[in-house]
């Protein structure tokens, strides 16, 4: 769709952020300025959310409507230099609206999904922080290539690890279940299963995936991955593999909440949701658990993609699955179901509270969190 007056109306109402950008002017004679060009329309298509714009003939701080002459937008020209300066090419569309007599040029930045999108005289890639484009980090380079299946975060070895660091009574289950015979070495199953991998001297450690799934003491090698639960003025961190945190987490949790009637079910549906779909890339925190007298909240690192709203109040849909991976195996090796059940939406666990109050999905982009509010 177009941009309109009354959508324009409501893009200049708001702030310059992650997805709004206003100038007074579009100059494309030089290098440079075209390198510029180039440099914001990347950094709105690899910064989580929606579709962005670039809104010409809007002065960046006054927010006031100078107008633009048409002539000097060719839009054939804009999209020519976007295309053979991105890579992959970034999709826009020009639009001019009249408003207060005067012209405006709205540049739309559509939303991909083949991000990150590279500067390619460059080499460099951007992104938005706030209303500044900025360099992205390794780690947000690292997720964006995860989120569009360039790259399998889960399946990359740890080093300094060893096979001693897997419990393989937890492996041998796994493959009991599946009907999985060892009729080849175990290290070459295991390989092929992503759960360990090759170093360059012919040795085998095992994977980030393999760690969090069958590992003993996985913090020991990815401190980040942990369960913090505040209570009062008690905090306590739950470590072990995914499964092992599920298990203390939720005996915890029941001491700490201490009522029969509470839908602990949906409270399991919630916690992994948290732990299989969070950001294994964000290294400076695990997942938060914060109980008062009114609320359960947790709060896991990964803000949902697929919108560019500060608050989203999820409904009917789960958010997307960050780590397939992951998913898929934990789905298997989860006696207890409870990551079968986290596939089933949201809805479920609204109903499940229906008798104690309300629950809120918020996802927050700029802080890369998604919270989960119980009532209590």
């Amino acid at each position: 769709m177009p941009v309109d007056t009354q959508r324009l109306k409501q893009l200049i109402s708001r702030e310059e952020g992650e997805k709004l950008d206003f100038k007074a002017e579009l100059n494309l004679n030089t290098e440079g300025e075209k390198k510029e060009l180039v440099k914001d329309v990347t950094a709105i298509a690899n910064t989580r959310g929606g579709r962005g714009y670039i809104i010409y003939g809007v002065e960046d701080k006054t927010k006031r409507i100078i107008g633009i002459d048409p002539k000097d937008f060719q839009e054939e020209q804009i999209q020519q230099i976007i295309y053979n300066r991105t890579d992959p090419p970034v999709p826009v569309n020009v639009d001019f609206v009249q408003i207060n007599g005067k012209t405006v040029a709205v540049l739309t930045i559509f939303r991909s999904r083949h991000a990150p999108h590279q500067v390619l005289q460059t080499g460099a890639f951007y992104i938005r922080r706030g209303s500044t484009t900025d360099f992205a980090r390794r780690s947000e380079l690292a997720s964006m290539m995860q989120e569009n299946g360039l790259m399998s975060y889960e399946t990359v070895i740890v080093k300094n690890a060893s096979m001693d660091d897997l419990d393989f009574d937890i492996i041998n289950r796994y493959f009991s279940r599946n009907n999985i015979t060892m009729s080849q070495p175990e290290t070459l199953v295991l390989d092929a299963f992503g759960f360990i991998g090759q170093r360059s001297d012919g040795g085998y450690c095992p994977t980030i995936g393999g760690l969090l799934l069958f590992g003993k003491a996985p913090q020991k090698y990815l401190p980040h991955c942990y369960v913090r639960i505040i209570h009062d003025s008690d905090a306590e961190i739950i470590s072990g593999n995914i499964l092992s945190m599920m298990d203390q987490v939720t005996e915890k949790v029941k001491k700490i909440i201490a009522r029969k009637d509470y839908p602990f079910d949906a409270f399991e549906e919630a916690l992994a949701n948290a732990l299989v779909h969070r950001d294994y890339l964000e290294l400076s925190r695990g997942v938060t658990i914060s109980i008062t007298d009114k609320k359960v909240e947790i709060i896991n690192p990964g803000a949902v993609s697929r919108t560019g709203s500060m608050n989203l109040h999820v409904r009917q849909y789960p958010p997307d699955r960050r780590n397939p991976w992951l998913y898929q195996r934990l789905m298997t090796l989860d006696e207890n179901k409870r990551f079968i059940k986290s596939c089933m939406g949201m809805e479920k666990i609204r109903k499940a509270f229906e008798k104690t109050g309300k629950v809120k999905f918020i996802n927050l982009i700029r802080q890369n969190s998604f919270k989960v509010i119980l009532p209590l």
